[in-house]
């Protein structure tokens, strides 16, 4: 693959990423995301605006404190009784 495809397969990725799976918790970061962006802008407080870039990142790219879904339990493996 040459370095076309890469940036091809890249791009998509990032694309897919962002387009997709938008759940409760990724609408709720980038709502208090935008909200602490408009206070920091109305404040001139750089300090929110770094929180709001955090929570903005968080929701645009889907990940959490943990990562993208490191915190979830595991599902229990189905045991067959032979």
């Amino acid at each position: 693959m040459g370095a076309d495809g890469m940036a091809y397969k890249v791009n998509y990725n990032m694309k897919e990423r962002l387009l997709t799976n938008w759940n409760f918790m990724r609408w709720i970061r980038l709502l208090i995301g935008i909200y602490i962006g408009i206070e920091a802008i109305r404040t001139q407080e750089m300090i929110s605006g770094f929180f709001a870039v955090f929570f903005l990142f968080q929701a645009f790219t889907n990940t959490g404190c943990c990562g993208a879904n490191s915190c979830t339990v595991p599902l229990p493996k189905n045991k067959r009784e032979d």
